[in-house]
C-alpha cells in the first residue's frame, strides 16, 4: 500500500473565538491531483476575504500502482452512452471508495474533536472527490449530520449499494435529514459526459433527498475544471448554508 501525503490544512483567517462557533470545510480533489491543487482554490478564497471564519482541510490520495497516479479509487470508463446490456458495466472498486470514505470519515472525527460543529462541516469534492464526497456524506456514521454535501464535475457511484451500506451503517435505507446539497457541472465536460450528472441527480431523488435540498447548476462551455463562476456560486452557497456565527 502506498503511504499517503497528510492533508494541507488552511485555517480560518478570522478565527471564531470559540470551537462552537467555528466551522470547516474538507475538500476531496480529483484523479490525477494532488491536494496542492484544490489548495489554490481555498487560497483564492481567503486572498479575497472569502469565508475567513472556516478553516480548509484538503487530504491526498494515495498513488495507485495499477493506473500509476493518485486515486482515491480505481477508476472506471465513462461512456456518455448506456451499455446495451446492464451487466457490460464496469465493475466499480467498491473496496477502494469505502478505504478512502474510511480515511475521509476519520478527518471529519479529527474536527469534530478539536471541537467543531458536525452541522458546520462541509464535504466538497471534484470529480473523483466529488463521488468521495456524496459517498461519505451519505453511508458514514456522519451521514444526516453535516453541514452541507458538495460535488463539482463528478457522479454518483455504487448507487444500486447505498440503500445497504446506510443499513449496514445503522442508518435508515431513505434519506431522512435536511443536509443541503450543491451540485455542479460544465455543460463542454468531456471526461464525465451529462448522463451520469443525469444520473446522480436521479439517485438522490430515489434515496429520498428533498428537493428543496438541491442546488444544482450547469455552466455553458465549461469542461473539467473549476471556473471563477462556480465558485463565485459555490462561495454564495456556503456562506448561506454555514453562515458565521460572529460579526
Amino acid at each position: 500500500m502506498s503511504t499517503r501525503e497528510p492533508p494541507i490544512v488552511l485555517p480560518a483567517t478570522s478565527p471564531a473565538s470559540s470551537p462552537s462557533q467555528s466551522a470547516a470545510i474538507i475538500f476531496i480533489h480529483g484523479l490525477g491531483d494532488t491536494a496542492e491543487g484544490p489548495s489554490s482554490v481555498a487560497e483564492q478564497f481567503q486572498r479575497g476575504g472569502k469565508l475567513p471564519y472556516m478553516s480548509w482541510t484538503i487530504p491526498n490520495a494515495i498513488e495507485e500502482r495499477d493506473v500509476g497516479t493518485t486515486a482515491w479509487y480505481l477508476p472506471t470508463g465513462l461512456s456518455p452512452y448506456p451499455p446495451s446490456r446492464p451487466e457490460l458495466e464496469e465493475d466499480e472498486d467498491e473496496e477502494g471508495m469505502l478505504r478512502s470514505a474510511k480515511y475521509i470519515t476519520g478527518l471529519i472525527d479529527d474536527l469534530v474533536k478539536q471541537g467543531v460543529p458536525e452541522k458546520r462541516i462541509v464535504l466538497a469534492g471534484f470529480s473523483q472527490g466529488h463521488v468521495m464526497a456524496l459517498l461519505t456524506g451519505l453511508t458514514s456514521k456522519y451521514a444526516g449530520r453535516l453541514g452541507g454535501l458538495v460535488g463539482l464535475s463528478g457522479y454518483m457511484a455504487i448507487p444500486e449499494r447505498i440503500p445497504a451500506l446506510r443499513e449496514d451503517a445503522g442508518l435508515p435505507k431513505h434519506v431522512e435529514d435536511n443536509v443541503e446539497i450543491f451540485l455542479a457541472r460544465g455543460t463542454a465536460d468531456r471526461l464525465i459526459p451529462k448522463r451520469y450528472h443525469r444520473l446522480c441527480c436521479e439517485a438522490l431523488a430515489k434515496f429520498g433527498v428533498k428537493d428543496e435540498l438541491l442546488t444544482i447548476k450547469e455552466y455553458e462551455g465549461m469542461g473539467h475544471v473549476m471556473t471563477g463562476a462556480e465558485l463565485r456560486d459555490l462561495c454564495t452557497w456556503l456562506e448561506r448554508v454555514i453562515p458565521p456565527l460572529e460579526t
